[in-house]
């Protein structure tokens, strides 16, 4: 308790606002921490690996931004891509391709790169040899 009651009159003693700086202050180029804009047009490629497609068994879990997974829907799950965004993945041996939107995180195993609902992997030829190389793409809106 005492060490509360401490941290408290050390934030009480702190000023209410904080100084502002001025970039110069710091000796930093005028473009500093500024991006130029991504442009990441229709279909930005995002590379090639291996794709897995994950299992009925897991039919009725929740997906990481805590959908009811569903393989009979066009979804996948990625590692990075953000929650709902829509993305292209082709198999390289046959050239089909589908459109899935991302609504989990994975896949865990090494070496891949997306993981496709059972549906999806029907759609492109892969449900029977379990992984395909395949592109991706995220399709921008």
């Amino acid at each position: 308790m005492r060490a509360l009651f401490a941290l408290m009159a050390m934030t009480a003693a702190l000023p209410a606002t904080a100084p502002a700086f001025a970039q110069d202050d710091f000796n930093l180029p005028a473009d500093f921490g500024v991006r130029a804009p991504i442009d990441l047009g229709s279909g930005a490629e995002l590379g090639s690996g291996t794709a897995s497609y994950f299992s009925r068994e897991i039919a009725g879990n929740r997906t990481a931004n805590g959908e009811t997974c569903d393989p009979d829907t066009l979804t996948a799950a990625h590692r990075t891509a953000p929650f709902g965004s829509r993305m292209r993945v082709t198999n390289l041996a046959t050239g089909q391709s589908v459109i899935v939107r991302i609504n989990d995180r994975g896949p865990f195993a090494r070496g891949r790169i997306i993981d496709v609902s059972h549906a999806a992997a029907r759609a492109i030829g892969m449900h029977r040899t379990g992984t395909a190389r395949v592109s991706l793409a995220l399709l921008v809106d």
